[in-house]
């Protein structure tokens, strides 16, 4: 029984360093690849507490439980702006660059029928689903990124002439929207510490930081939206993140679905998520408010 208890005591103890990790992204970026775990830290708490009353340590339960409601609760209670549902559609989608069912990817766009499509890793093979979209999103910018393949933005609003941006990773657009000019902006940003997100992150926040006016930005950040990395971003582009957290990476199976595909928009919104299409990723389908 002892070996027992001292077992549960050490992991309850890992458990908590590591949710107390995930909250110092401010300090160093490990702190925020800490963060993207933060909901299986707080399942892994709630079973650990009902190991613990099994093990009638009611004082270890009771901590368990608590840190476990204090860091999940906001992330099972998220929620979007509902004044938002009348506001405009905006498809996300990392594609995948080896993706393998681009005519269903354009089926379920056409369908969702949104005013702007943030894509990234277009490569050359996925470049003509921007081609066969004309018709319905027939203006659009593409910017290199990497071999993973570029971002790009398709909308139906007119764009305003010279007004594209390309940086690493980054492809923005300003465009005459329904109340005015906004900014819309795809990102695709590295992968978190150890990896580079951190500097790569530095570099484009000047970028977002400097467009003058309202912005809506979506992508695939390799970073949830608690993180201090999109905290700085929402900052930087003065937006405020669509709602609910929605799982978007696949990659590690079903069990362990990654909210890593963002929507901000300055008057936040909603979101659900679309089917994968060849993709690792699902697609995100959101209403904004600009």
């Amino acid at each position: 029984m002892k070996v027992l208890q001292f077992g549960l005591s050490a992991g309850v103890a890992v458990v908590l360093l590591c949710l107390a990790a995930g909250y110092l992204g401010r300090l160093h970026p490990a702190g925020d690849s800490f963060a993207v775990f933060r909901p299986q830290g707080a399942l892994a708490l709630v079973l650990l507490a009902g190991g613990a009353v099994m093990l009638a340590m009611p004082g270890v339960a009771a901590v368990a439980l608590g840190v476990a409601l204090i860091t999940g609760a906001p992330i099972l209670l998220s929620r979007g702006a509902a004044e938002a549902m009348g506001g405009v559609a905006l498809y996300q989608k990392n594609m995948l660059d080896r993706n393998d069912d681009l005519a269903g990817l354009e089926a379920d766009i056409r369908a969702a029928a949104p005013d702007i499509l943030t894509l990234q890793e277009v490569s050359d093979p996925n470049l003509p689903l921007l081609e066969r979209l004309a018709d319905v999103l027939p203006h659009r910018m593409f910017c290199t990124f990497e071999d993973v393949g570029g971002v790009a933005v398709a909308t139906r609003f007119p764009p305003v002439a010279g007004s594209e941006i390309c940086a690493h990773g980054l492809a923005a657009m300003q465009v005459e929207g329904p109340n005015g000019r906004v900014w819309l902006v795809s990102v695709h940003l590295n992968w978190p510490w150890p990896y580079g997100q951190a500097a790569h992150l530095k570099r484009l926040l000047p970028v977002i930081e400097g467009l003058d006016g309202p912005v809506v930005i979506a992508g695939d950040f390799n970073m949830v939206r608690w993180s201090a990395a999109l905290a700085r971003v929402r900052a930087a582009s003065r937006t405020t993140a669509v709602g609910p957290v929605l799982g978007s990476y696949v990659g590690f199976g079903p069990w362990m679905l990654l909210p890593i595909d963002q929507v901000m928009a300055p008057g936040g919104g909603t979101a659900e998520v679309r089917p994968r299409l060849g993709s690792d990723h699902l697609g995100v389908l959101a209403r904004v408010g600009i």
